[in-house]
């Protein structure tokens, strides 16, 4: 599918499918839209008469035009209040106009649409992506594709100027978030430590990064007690990914992404027991998957910005050789910590994962991971955490998740709360009190970073969604690749 500016008017488009948008209670017919309507033998009139539009978030109709009219069908969507119009709900009407273009069986696709906040390069980036997204359908376990039918082949954006540039950037972004989607809806026997590490090697081949891929040997030299006990009982070898971008000439900042790499987490000795969501394991390398598709991303756009992609990727699994709740482990930096809890096996990968980002002396880093179902009681599936002790740093994640349109709420980094944290045995627990368990979570990576700009981002809700959502199809979302993107270009 190709998606394009073109700077012919609506009035003057032909082709399958012409969507117009109509903001609340302004379903007027004036200037070109009373010549369209005029070339369209009332159609657009009509139409809106009969199905009462009134502009109103989320309203549609459809209907086809008489025959031999340069367009065969148009699609009305609302918009709603004006001064409401955000980039993100353009995203959005992007995404509903694009399955409508789908269902009428449309091959090629006319979009007018207003921009937001006078900004038509993020505009017209933000409807690409809804339509990119909506569209992005996941066949590769059937036996059989679902759909069958015409595809969308074309799709070009009326009126909003020169901004193919823009266009491209979502493309690129939007492959970025299907490789994610892709990593994390893929089962567990298909998406191993080995195809990450197979998945990073790609992304360098394709655009010229480099790749270290620490084995098991390497990582007992570097004594990442934390990520090889999580790992022991896995049959799999670990994988400890370090891939890197750098640009040509001299980078104007440098940055580390670290995701979360479980494969399939099954909770060690303190197992999963059935109805626990044990079924849904193989999203916990949710982190891993973003953080590659943020890569991919990346590779085509090419910032002016070094960028270092880590993942410690292993399988928490059960055998004679797991990590009892009890044990106490050692990580990288020395900290010794008390397993009392195999289910909590994330942090500990991250932890030997974040003294590694620090030894490369970046000006900051992020953490991802699907980390605690603590934050989905507190921010519910739709909404990120993000924890920081450095406010520029959370201001810049806040600013790109804003343009990105995925939701983050910056919690408390309460450090009182690490008091249930230690350890009479040890340096620390891996778990504390049921209560803030996000927070204390949080608090426990804190450990593993010393004076770089950090932050952590709990994805553990937004990475999966039960339902259609906006851009976002039922199943792996790609969250958060859009707004780890932003951050780097910022």
């Amino acid at each position: 599918m190709e998606i394009r500016a073109t700077d012919t008017p609506r009035v003057d488009w032909t082709g399958d499918a012409l969507a117009l948008g109509f903001f609340e209670d302004v379903v007027e017919l004036t200037g070109d839209l009373a010549q369209l309507d005029q070339k369209l033998s009332g159609t657009l009139k009509e139409l809106i008469e009969e199905t009462e539009f009134k502009g109103s978030v989320g309203s549609s109709a459809v209907t086809r035009v008489g025959a031999g009219s340069s367009v065969r069908k148009v699609i009305l969507v609302g918009l709603g209040k004006s001064d409401a119009l955000t980039v993100d709900s353009l995203r959005r009407v992007g995404a509903a106009i694009a399955r409508m273009a789908k269902q009428q069986k449309s091959k090629t696709l006319g979009i007018s649409l207003p921009a937001a906040n006078n900004d038509t390069a993020l505009s017209a980036q933000a409807i690409a992506e809804g339509i990119t997204l909506a569209l992005h359908l996941d066949n590769r376990f059937k036996s059989e594709p679902e759909d069958k039918g015409a595809k969308l082949e074309q799709v070009e954006l009326l009126g909003l100027g020169d901004v193919q540039a823009a266009i491209n950037q979502g493309n690129a972004i939007c492959q970025g978030v299907i490789l994610a989607r892709e990593l994390v809806a893929a089962p567990p026997n298909s998406v191993t430590p080995m195809t990450l590490a197979q998945t990073a090697q790609d992304i360098a081949s394709a655009y010229g990064m480099t790749l270290e891929v620490l084995e098991k040997d390497e990582c007992e030299k570097l004594g990442m007690g934390a990520f090889l006990g999580v790992a022991q009982a896995s049959e799999m070898p670990p994988k400890f990914i370090h891939l890197t971008y750098k640009p040509q000439g001299t980078p104007r900042r440098k940055l580390a992404i670290v995701g979360k790499g479980l494969t399939f987490d099954s909770g060690g000795l303190n197992l999963k027991v059935s109805g626990s969501g044990i079924e849904t394991m193989k999203m916990d390398m949710g982190g891993a998957g973003a953080t590659f598709g943020a890569a991919k991303a990346i590779g085509e756009l090419k910032p002016d910005v070094e960028v270092h992609f880590i993942s410690a990727a292993t399988e928490n699994m059960i055998s004679g050789h797991a990590l009892h709740p009890g044990d106490i482990i050692t990580a990288s930096n020395g900290k010794t910590i008390e397993v009392n809890n195999t289910d909590a096996e994330g942090r500990l990968t991250l932890a030997d994962a974040l003294v590694f980002a620090e030894k490369l002396e970046v000006d900051a880093i992020v953490d991802l991971a699907t980390l605690t179902g603590a934050c989905v009681v507190a921010l519910g599936n739709n909404i990120g955490g993000l924890w920081t002790t450095d406010d520029t740093l959370a201001t810049q994640f806040k600013t790109a998740s804003e343009k990105a349109g995925e939701k983050f709420w910056q919690m408390p980094m309460e450090e009182k709360y690490f008091e249930g944290m230690k350890s009479p045995i040890a340096d620390m627990k891996n778990t504390g009190p049921r209560a803030g368990g996000s927070i204390t979570a949080a608090l426990f990576l804190k450990q593993f970073v010393k004076e770089t700009s950090w932050a952590h981002l709990d994805i553990a809700g937004p990475v999966w969604a039960d339902k259609e959502d906006g851009c976002n199809n039922a199943g792996a979302t790609g969250f958060p690749v859009r707004t780890l993107v932003h951050w780097v270009l910022a």
